[in-house]
């Protein structure tokens, strides 16, 4: 893997990067679609190719308990699994048994739960997340970590935090011993930055993960709950203790506001079920704020969805919309699933513009000051 840094924005610490991956390369700063299941709900593979995805987001945790991971193995690895062949990065599984699993009890061997699916009792440790990311065979895994709740004393951030740390050693050690691939490359390992609403805690974590040199790092832990100042100075309280020249990688967030904040402190990329999750539900982004298509107000109104929208999506009026959601067609949840979709990926896509062209700062302020004051229903 190379990242290499092509411009940077001269009012803030946000950078355009290249990142060279075995299946391709992505331009950052980048979103990536959540496919969770080895599926971005609602939309084919080469839909997402016509959106200018150039990453997907694959899950640990769901995969190895269905289908399993050496079935996914065996039948050429999530990209051919799943037929798409751009770069995947998955998660390491920690955050959803912290989410999911239910009588789950943390030890220094790893993490003891009740699956949720059937309730039978499961181990997942370091190692094993390490191998089944390897027979997924993503461009990028992440080490598999604690993700501290929030809110949590400082004794238990600091614990939490500590064993994080002897995992990601172990999780070192592993990839060392083994090796794993991606396609015709190595498989690329990031280590996620803990620490919980501590700057001390926080710091300590970045050093410690950079020491073991990984080839980019995650701030992990946030988006648990957390008020929105205390998300920003989590990102505040860690990047600066990252390298210039590795990627970056801000987990789960956020909203279109949140994303060009972390853009203006140096985070490369993003990951958010946002986007495809409110589309079933029959929100929508626009340049103006998010609307709720489903409300009365759109019934007769003859007007796209939002100016910006893909011509895939310009074409159908507020109130087509409307009817798709009212009549349970499935049509519905595609479209604005493609649209949102859209509008996250055309976000980043012209922040990366603004961050070349000298001017991101300017941008971010513009489009959030337009986005956060309107309130259209």
């Amino acid at each position: 893997m190379s990242f290499t840094v092509l411009s940077t924005d001269p009012q803030s610490s946000a950078r355009r990067g290249e990142l060279v991956l075995p299946h391709g390369t992505v331009q950052t700063p980048i979103f990536m679609p959540v496919g969770t299941q080895g599926t971005v709900k609602t939309l084919h593979p080469w839909e997402l190719e016509e959106l200018g995805s150039q990453i997907i987001l694959g899950n640990t945790y769901h995969l190895w308990l269905r289908p399993g991971h050496e079935l996914v193995r065996d039948l050429g690895g999530l990209h051919g699994f799943s037929t798409w062949r751009k770069p995947i990065l998955t998660d390491s599984g920690g955050f959803q048994v912290w989410s999911l699993a239910k009588l789950r009890k943390i030890t220094e061997e790893g993490v003891r739960f009740n699956n949720h699916l059937d309730g039978s009792k499961m181990m997942l440790t370091p190692e094993l997340s390490m191998d089944i990311q390897a027979c997924l065979g993503s461009d990028i895994a992440m080490l598999f970590d604690e993700c501290p709740p929030y809110p949590c004393d400082e004794k238990y951030a600091a614990n939490s935090l500590a064993l994080t740390t002897r995992w990601a050693r172990r999780c070192k050690d592993w990839i060392v011993k083994n090796g794993p691939k991606s396609g015709e490359g190595r498989q690329h390992h990031f280590g996620i930055v803990q620490g919980s609403v501590y700057a001390d805690l926080r710091e300590q974590s970045a050093r410690e993960l950079v020491e073991l040199d990984f080839d980019g790092y995650a701030v992990g832990g946030v988006s648990v709950g957390e008020p929105e100042h205390e998300m920003f100075r989590a990102i505040d309280n860690a990047v600066p203790f990252l390298p210039q020249d590795k990627p970056r990688y801000a987990m789960g967030l956020g909203t279109p506001p949140q994303i060009l904040e972390m853009i203006s402190r140096g985070v490369d990329m993003f990951d958010c079920v946002m986007p495809t999750r409110i589309a079933r539900h029959g929100m929508a982004f626009t340049l103006d704020g998010p609307i709720n298509i489903k409300n009365l107000i759109h019934a007769k109104d003859p007007s796209p969805i939002c100016e910006s929208a893909h011509p895939h999506v310009a074409g159908f009026s507020r109130a087509y919309l409307r009817h798709l959601f009212r009549a349970g067609e499935i049509l519905g949840l595609r479209l604005l699933s493609f649209h949102n979709l859209h509008f996250y990926l055309s976000l980043v896509a012209r922040a990366r513009d603004a961050i070349s062209e000298g001017n991101f700062t300017d941008f971010k302020h513009a489009f959030i000051q337009r986005y956060t004051r309107s309130t259209i229903p």
